[in-house]
């Protein structure tokens, strides 16, 4: 009982203590305010020293003691010609404090003040004494390339920064680094939570006071825009120090064209250096390189940066990448909402700038703003115009009335403040429509020559002519693709997009892909050979519904809290997260260029990640098309990326690239086990669809003309380059001549012919190579001993076409009977009723498992073949029944993970488990 009253009487001791420590905050800005709000918590806060309101309006640490009605004292100054002013002193005096806390403060405060109180004073420097002493320490931090960085708390003394330490915290500096990035991620919150504990050690009379050595102790100038001139005559990472050290204060400038230049956003490049167009800079040995993502700078180490941002000296701020461009803006209609947004920005304007004459060239600046009307402006447009959020850059970007408001109205939509995309377009007229589609690279919202200059043609399978050369993309360019798409992911407005503002631009894509659903499918016929009825309603149409399905899941991937056991007395919890990749790399196939884009891209991009695409070499044209559309659409620059060429350089490069997190494959077998082993470099996931020898189950219950209609559908859909194409059909013996004979009449009706015609039902294959290997399989079939009831050869007319072909009689141990042909090529073998079970090994003893069919009317008999096939899908009296909401993908060497449906989310995303401890 003794020992638990002495307790408390301790406790009850120290409180007193803390209670009775009256403090006076001596400083400005927002920091001082978090300092005032963290420390009236445990203290008795006396009075507040502050500076004079600017432009009406009060310092934030004068506001927030205001509010509470604390004493606040607003001195210009408070000493005259190295004289304590008395008025002030007297003033200072009065509150009665006995610990002074200096959060940051700039004014000169006389010793008279310091010594005062019966704890004297403490005070923040946002360096790691004795390095660094003076009013630009985290400039200098950067500037010198230190390593470290961190602040320090002293007790403040007659000298600059020289005081007794308190305590001291530090941290690594990063590349990425700026003034604003170290002050925001460490020295702001850490110091704060600092200044609390030194409060707490000087009440319960712990606090030390370490005298600082002057070894190592630096003295440096503040830093001021006369002085910030870059010396280029320096390697690059001094160069990088010394721009990203004046940023975004004072600013780091060069001489361009005449002109002071100010450069911000500096880093390191990494890699091959860039290309673009040449820019001489004074001071510079090797001229600049305005490039896709900002402005080169060649150090004398032969090592390069980039710059980001430029400002002039009228205070007109762009992304060092515009240098040069026509600066014209693109009109845009406004909706009605957007058009009160236009009136709500300009009342914005009036209240921040006292000015009620605002027009469209107004200038944010030249009426007056400074950078704490920027923080203001941006506040109060998310405030006042439904959450619209501009980042501080992107007002210096747009600094008239008319540049600001269609900025926001841009910002509001999903996308950024840009000019619609540009590029040499190819045109041609077909299908009675104007055509205009893109035939290079598509990187970081740009397109581009490749490389090293090389291209390829893109064959017309119809009358085997060229339609356009496209850039062929190189191993660099798969680099500077997969850059780009890292730099979006990890440090672009992708990344910190929220989810349903990532639904809405996927709904704008699909919309936008909907209006151009003629162009594309026209495109889509000439490129791969399918019937535009076809290509209108399933290569298009379903690339459609899947980005508008994905879009909606986009801001409904959820994780899960899970019960573990307790660590008694205290609880835990533990809760999952599901979290995108980073960069994809997706490979699609020829035979559905923009439906197979869709089924990955769609689910890839609706978890948040950033892609690299190879498209099938003989069909790139949807393809890039599909990025003119997402740049228009809105999607951020580096999000997609499309590099056609050839799979053994382009695919290589992407499946061995070690910043591809994941890849998503469609296509061969045997390219599936390549990339598979290529992936093993850096352990990515991935995803496989393969081959197929779908097999397809006649039974003679079925519906004879449902059957028939759905065989014929299910092995010459898309000229049967069809991945679940029905490639052997099961027909039971009771049914299999008349089951034959109507197929081959179903055969002779199909039309034969262009694929743009609106009455052709069978266009051409898609490239030589392939119509000549399936030629090769037919040769194989009739040799094996197969009955070639119908077709077998090419057609008789100009193009790639290849007559649909029949084949019974098929055995078990024929090339046919085991081969995907990927052609319009129908395999035909007999089953009797009472061999169901011998049907089913006999469809089961392939290395194949993507889909399946069966037709019967007993539902019973459908059903036990259901359970029993291996394959990923069944369809059950029907066939090439796919939707976007039922997942798909193959069993065995047809492949694994899922496109379509939630499960297609899990091929784009990784689980993270929390456990949290209470």
């Amino acid at each position: 009982m003794w020992s638990i009253s002495k307790s408390i009487r301790r406790f009850s001791t120290a409180a007193r203590r803390l209670d009775q420590l009256k403090v006076a905050i001596i400083g400005q800005s927002q920091f001082g305010a978090e300092v005032y709000n963290l420390v009236k918590s445990k203290h008795n806060i006396v009075g507040v020293f502050t500076v004079p309101d600017i432009q009406g309006r009060p310092d934030p640490l004068a506001a927030v003691a205001e509010e509470d009605g604390t004493p606040v004292f607003k001195f210009k100054r408070w000493r005259q010609k190295g004289q304590a002013l008395p008025d002030v002193l007297d003033q200072y005096k009065s509150v009665g404090a006995n610990l002074n806390v200096l959060p940051f403060c700039t004014q000169f405060i006389p010793m008279e003040v310091i010594t005062h109180p019966k704890h004297q004073s403490i005070c923040y420097h946002p360096s790691i004494l004795p390095r660094h002493r003076g009013g630009s320490a985290i400039n200098w931090t950067l500037i010198e390339g230190d390593k470290k960085g961190g602040f320090s708390i002293f007790w403040a003394d007659d000298g600059l920064d020289t005081g007794p330490i308190l305590l001291q915290r530090q941290c690594t500096i990063e590349a990425a680094d700026t003034v604003d990035r170290l002050y925001n991620r460490f020295l702001y919150p850490e110091g704060i939570k600092a200044m609390g504990e030194a409060v707490d050690m000087v009440a319960a009379e712990t606090a030390p006071k370490l005298v600082q050595t002057e070894e190592g102790a630096t003295y440096d100038p503040l830093c001021r825009k006369n002085t910030a001139e870059i010396n280029f005559n320096n390697s690059a990472w001094s160069i990088h120090n010394f721009i990203r050290g004046h940023d975004k204060v004072p600013g780091a400038w060069g001489i361009i064209n005449g002109e002071k230049v100010t450069m911000y956003g500096s880093s390191m490049w990494i890699g091959e250096p860039p290309t673009g167009e040449i820019l001489k800079i004074n001071g510079l040995t090797s001229p600049a390189i305005v490039h896709s993502d900002g402005l080169a700078i060649q150090g004398t180490d032969g090592k390069w940066l980039s710059v980001a941002q430029l400002q002039f000296e009228n205070g007109k701020m762009i992304k060092a990448s515009k240098f040069g461009e026509d600066e014209e803006a693109v009109v845009i209609e406004f909706t009605e909402e957007e058009k009160q947004y236009e009136n709500t920005i300009k009342d914005i304007w009036k209240g921040i700038l006292s000015n009620d004459n605002i027009v469209g060239d107004s200038d944010f600046f030249k009426m007056g703003a400074g950078s704490m009307e920027v923080v203001r402006l941006v506040e109060e447009v998310k405030s006042r115009c439904d959450g619209i959020t501009l980042a501080n850059e992107e007002v210096y970007m747009a600094t008239s009335f008319d540049e600001f408001v269609r900025a926001v109205i841009l910002k509001g939509r999903g996308g950024d403040a840009v000019a619609e995309i540009e590029y040499d377009a190819v045109k041609i007229h077909a299908n009675d429509m104007d055509l205009s589609f893109p035939n290079q690279i598509f990187i970081n919202n740009k397109f581009m020559d490749s490389s090293d200059g090389n291209t390829f043609e893109t064959i017309d399978p119809t009358t085997e002519k060229v339609i356009t050369k496209v850039s062929k993309a190189t191993k660099k360019d798969v680099d500077k693709a997969v850059e780009a798409a890292r730099k979006a992911f990890e440090e672009g407005e992708w990344g910190k997009m929220n989810a349903r503002d990532r639904g809405q631009l996927m709904y704008r894509l699909a919309d936008l892909m909907d209006q151009h659903k003629e162009e594309l499918a026209t495109l889509e016929s000439m490129d791969s050979g399918a019937v535009y009825t076809l290509a209108l309603k399933t290569h298009i149409g379903m690339s459609v519904d899947t980005f508008r399905y994905f879009a909606g899941w986009c801001d409904k991937i959820q994780g899960t809290t899970i019960p573990i056991n307790n660590a008694r007395p205290n609880k835990n919890l533990t809760y999952t997260k599901r979290e995108p990749i980073g960069v994809c790399g997706i490979i699609t196939p020829w035979n559905y260029p923009l439906m197979m884009l869709a089924w990955k891209m769609a689910a890839c991009l609706a978890a948040g990640n950033t892609v690299v695409l190879k498209p099938a070499q003989v069909t790139p044209l949807t393809s890039l098309k599909f990025c003119e559309l997402a740049a228009k659409a809105g999607f951020p620059p580096g999000v997609v990326n499309v590099v056609p060429g050839s799979g053994s350089v382009c695919g290589q490069a992407i499946a061995d690239h070690p910043k591809v997190r994941k890849l998503g494959f469609t296509g061969s077998t045997p390219i599936g086990k390549t990339i598979m082993e290529s992936c093993a470099s850096n352990i990515k996931k991935v995803s496989l669809e393969l081959g197929g020898k779908s097999p397809l189950m006649i039974f003679s219950d079925c519906d004879m003309d449902k059957a028939v209609r759905n065989a014929c559908s299910g092995v010459f859909f898309n000229k049967g380059e069809n991945c679940i194409a029905a490639g052997r059909l099961f027909v039971e013996e009771k049914i299999h001549d008349e089951f034959v004979e109507r197929v081959v009449a179903e055969v002779k009706k199909m039309k034969i012919g262009n694929p743009l015609n609106r009455d052709t039902d069978h266009g051409p294959q898609n490239h030589k190579a392939h119509l000549d290997k399936l030629l090769e399989y037919c040769d194989i079939g009739v040799q094996e001993g197969a009955t070639l009831v119908y077709g077998g050869k090419r057609a008789d007319m100009p193009g790639l076409f290849m007559e649909p072909t029949i084949f019974t009689d098929v055995e078990d141990h024929m090339m046919v009977a085991q081969e995907e042909s990927f052609g319009p090529i129908m395999i035909i073998s007999k089953f009797r009723e009472s061999e169901m079970d011998d049907m089913l090994k006999r469809a089961n003893n392939t290395e194949f498992g993507l889909a399946s069919g069966v037709f019967s009317n007993d539902i019973n008999k459908a059903l036990y073949v259901a359970d029993n096939i291996q394959a990923g899908t069944v369809f059950v009296n029907t066939y090439n029944k796919t939707d976007v909401a039922a997942p798909f993908g193959g069993f065995k060497q047809s492949g694994f993970g899922k496109d379509l449906g939630q499960e297609a989310l899990n091929e784009y995303l990784k689980t993270k488990a929390v456990t949290v401890e209470y």
